[in-house]
């Protein structure tokens, strides 16, 4: 600045301009901050919403998927500015689009971190909007992960004597919030949508909890398995969301069975694993989940190592030991905004139903289990 210039003048701008350094400071903090906290911190609270068109060769048509969820659905990769392109929801639209013959809009309103009451205020209720665009055919959504991770932090964080309450908590709200998601869609999305899917959770970490509580039992004195006290809370969550859909015409893309049991019959008991564990319509939650945590617990696997023969395996969980395994690059998706885009689909033809890599990543497989109940016409 020219010492020309009167002092007053001077003084007025160098005000001006810290005035205008606050600002931008304001501005950028939140961001650095999440930043500075690292990948998994910033995930608590990171919208991540992405718009992808599968654009396929010789068509007009162009119909939509619209996904609500936390960082599943968004592709949560551990970074903060981008996501899998190809999440689960994004899978299924490329099945879509093969199968109709049609462009299809994958449209993804995910915010990582977010329990199930987050999901259903601020992403289903919130930006009911995009599944009540006309050329909506599919809904779906997924939540109560994070509640369950929340709870098993707390948990294994105890000493003294074990307080279950907030396991049990993480499920009623999982209960509670499931139901009105399903009835919210039911009421508002748009008239022509032909099916209307959940995503069940998988068990991260499956193998990890396979250890003892600090805490201990007030009946026992003893401590706890933490698997063994987690499972059927998992499959409690997990009964509810199949059963819900099975009360209220949604469809249940079983993903705990997709990735925690292998793709060949393990125990001898004449049933591929993954089918022998996915829920049976009509059957009571005690049923399922003696099945789940006792009859056929021996047949579970940690999804770090989904097997698909007895020789041959693929990692479905990143490095997180949390987060699906990708196949197809990322996306611009969440602290500078979401991404809108599109681009010819990855494959265009499907032997069986399935592309040459459903079942060798996390996403794929998920992406497939949804796009099982995909209508013939649109």
């Amino acid at each position: 600045m020219s010492p020309c210039i009167p002092l007053r003048q001077r003084l007025s701008s160098a005000v001006s301009m810290r005035a205008r350094c606050r600002a931008v400071l304001r501005t950028l903090l939140p961001a650095l901050a999440l930043l500075a906290v690292g990948a998994d911190a910033a995930a608590n609270t990171l919208t991540q919403n992405v718009s992808w068109t599968i654009d396929r060769a010789g068509t007009t048509a162009k119909y939509r998927v619209v996904a609500y969820g936390d960082s599943i659905y968004a592709g949560y990769n551990g970074s903060t500015i981008n996501a899998a392109k190809y999440a689960a929801p994004t899978v299924d639209a490329e099945y879509l689009s093969a199968l109709w013959n049609a462009d299809i809009e994958s449209v993804r309103r995910a915010k990582s971190g977010a329990v199930a009451s987050d999901v259903y205020n601020n992403k289903i209720v919130a930006e009911k909007s995009y599944m009540q665009a006309s050329t909506t055919r599919v809904v779906t959504f997924e939540m109560c992960g994070n509640d369950g991770l929340q709870a098993r932090s707390a948990f294994k964080s105890q000493t003294g004597t074990c307080n279950y309450a907030g396991m049990n908590a993480a499920v009623n709200n999982c209960k509670t919030y499931v139901a009105a998601a399903m009835d919210f869609i039911n009421a508002n999305a748009y008239a022509g949508t032909k099916v209307k899917v959940i995503s069940n959770l998988h068990y991260p970490g499956y193998a990890a909890d396979n250890v003892q509580s600090s805490c201990k039992d007030a009946g026992t004195g003893a401590t706890v398995n933490m698997q063994t006290l987690f499972l059927p809370k998992l499959a409690t969550m997990n009964y509810w969301m199949c059963e819900y859909a099975r009360q209220k015409g949604f469809q249940c893309a079983d993903s705990f069975a997709q990735y925690m049991g292998a793709d060949y019959d393990s125990n001898g008991d004449g049933k591929v694993d993954s089918e022998a564990l996915r829920y049976v319509a009509g059957e009571s939650e005690a049923s399922y989940v003696t099945r789940i945590s006792t009859t056929l617990r021996s047949t579970l696997r940690d999804a770090n190592t989904h097997f698909v023969t007895a020789s041959s395996s693929y990692d479905y969980i990143q490095s997180d030991n949390t987060h699906p395994t990708y196949s197809g690059g990322t996306v611009t998706a969440g602290l500078f905004g979401g991404s809108t885009g599109s681009g010819a689909p990855r494959y265009t033809s499907f032997t069986n139903g399935k592309n040459p890599i459903w079942n060798q990543f996390g996403h794929e497989r998920m992406g497939w289990a949804i796009s099982t109940s995909n209508p013939a016409a649109p």
